[in-house]
């Protein structure tokens, strides 16, 4: 098989192919075969139909077609991999010739062109000469008093009380929605709180202020049912006002609250779990800095044809397919998540990122516990869609990243040197892992050997 590429832009190629009649011939053999099983001609038995006997009853077009149609992808994927291409969007292919349908040119070649949107190739800076400067780790006693108050406001009370509502009450509404003379919503005996923002636009500013007993009336925009975005009249009654009272921060409560004997002693522990904390956000920021950096110093074409696809999908999802604002936004962040997508697979290609089977099933483990599903079951349903190299690439575009920081300066406020190796892991860490495992193959392949064992990674094979 003969194949070349031309580059139409920084971001799409067009593949033209030879197939010999030798390369195509299996498929044509299979097209007989499996026309014989569907035909039924007199005096021979399904599936033994001679292939001059379907030539005469079917037509050797509808055989080469069939034969060209199958072999298609393959010689497609060939040509991809023998070109080192990533395609990045469907294919358009172009069929050019195929083999005669006349003894003279019975033989023939099959020539096609594809032409498919590609990941770029972009020149990234030297990692070695970059720095991004985080956030310095300082627990101040706010920090400390802060957390320690989260943990009295689980032990805490609420206790009624005979004022008006204040910001942080918890107050027992009764609620009417209305727009003109239709009731479009009714809540009765709810408990909200004051500033939490999490019902309509307005209750806040309408509660403060409110007794039990009393009853006002503001006009909102609903954000959600039949009548979402649609102008009401709501009525909303107090029927309650209580506030929360904290336990007082004493040796008593650090032994109800916690495994300490004094407050004291929590006190210090929650110091150091605050520090945890900011140091987690240091590699988090220098991990956000560094995409940053390299984006900014990076030139990265984006595939136009793969983002109008995901822009489609997506505001066809929502039923927002004319909603040319949303498409806006819609359009700039698809733009970002695909432009980050190619830096990453470029970074990790250059540093030439290997993912372990251990990396792997603690990523999809992760994951089946974020969709709340049994990791067997939610790794079974990835294998299943052909999802397991696209996780692949996920999780060597995060490692990507960490090595990177390694070798990117990474200081704080004062330009000192800050150590995220606790997060990041090092290079010797990598190794022994490597080292360790002696992995048979490729992570997206050897996955199904690992949750469903050797026999039935053998039958899937």
């Amino acid at each position: 098989m003969k194949s070349a590429v031309e580059t139409l832009d920084p971001t799409k190629v067009k593949l033209s192919v030879e197939v010999t009649y030798d390369e195509l011939k299996p498929s044509i053999e299979h097209a007989y075969q499996h026309i014989a099983e569907q035909v039924t001609v007199p005096g021979f038995r399904k599936g033994k139909v001679p292939p001059r006997i379907i030539d005469q009853r079917v037509g050797r077009p509808a055989v080469i077609e069939h034969a060209v149609n199958e072999g298609l992808s393959t010689f497609y994927a060939e040509a991809v991999r023998e070109n080192k291409l990533r395609p990045m969007g469907q294919p358009e292919v172009e069929v050019t010739k195929v083999p005669g349908l006349v003894p003279a040119d019975a033989e023939g070649e099959l020539h096609f062109t594809a032409e498919v949107e590609v990941r770029p190739e972009i020149t990234l800076p030297d990692l070695d000469a970059l720095s991004v400067t985080v956030d310095d780790v300082e627990v101040a006693d706010e920090d400390v008093d802060a957390r320690l108050d989260a943990l009295r406001e689980r032990f805490g009370s609420l206790v009624g009380v005979d004022r008006p509502a204040e910001s942080g009450d918890f107050v027992v509404i009764d609620l009417v929605a209305t727009i003109g003379d239709d009731q479009v919503d009714q809540v009765s005996g709810t408990s909200y709180q004051i500033g939490s923002g999490n019902m309509l636009e307005g209750l806040d500013e309408a509660l403060t202020g409110l007794s039990s007993g009393e009853t006002t009336t503001f006009e909102t925009e609903l954000v959600g049912g039949d009548r979402k975005g649609e102008k009401a009249q709501v009525t909303v009654t107090a029927t309650g006002v209580k506030e929360r009272q904290l336990p007082e921060v004493d040796d008593e409560f650090a032994q109800l609250a916690s495994e300490f004997d004094t407050i004291d002693e929590l006190k210090a522990d929650l110091r150091e779990q605050a520090g945890k904390i900011k140091a987690s956000n240091q590699a988090v920021q220098a991990r956000d800095l560094l995409v940053e950096k390299l984006t900014a110093e990076t030139e990265i074409p984006v595939p136009s044809g793969v983002v109008e696809a995901e822009v489609h999908r997506h505001l066809e999802s929502e039923g927002r397919l004319e909603d040319d604002e949303h498409r806006v936004e819609v359009t700039e962040q698809a733009q970002t998540a695909l432009r980050n997508q190619i830096l990453l697979d470029t970074l990790a290609e250059q540093l030439d990122i290997k993912v372990s089977q251990s990396e792997l099933l603690d990523y999809l483990v992760s994951a089946s516990r974020q969709y709340g599903m049994d990791p067997n079951t939610f790794i079974t349903t990835l294998d299943q869609q052909g999802q397991i190299p696209a996780m692949v690439a996920e999780v060597a575009r995060s490692k990507a990243l960490a090595v990177s920081l390694r070798r990117v300066a990474v200081v704080d406020g004062s330009g000192a040197s800050v150590d995220l190796s606790e997060f990041i892991g090092t290079d010797e860490e990598d190794s022994e892992l490597e080292q360790a495992e002696a992995p048979s193959g490729d992570a997206a392949t050897d996955v199904s050997s690992v949750i469903f064992g050797d026999d039935s990674a053998d039958e899937k094979a």
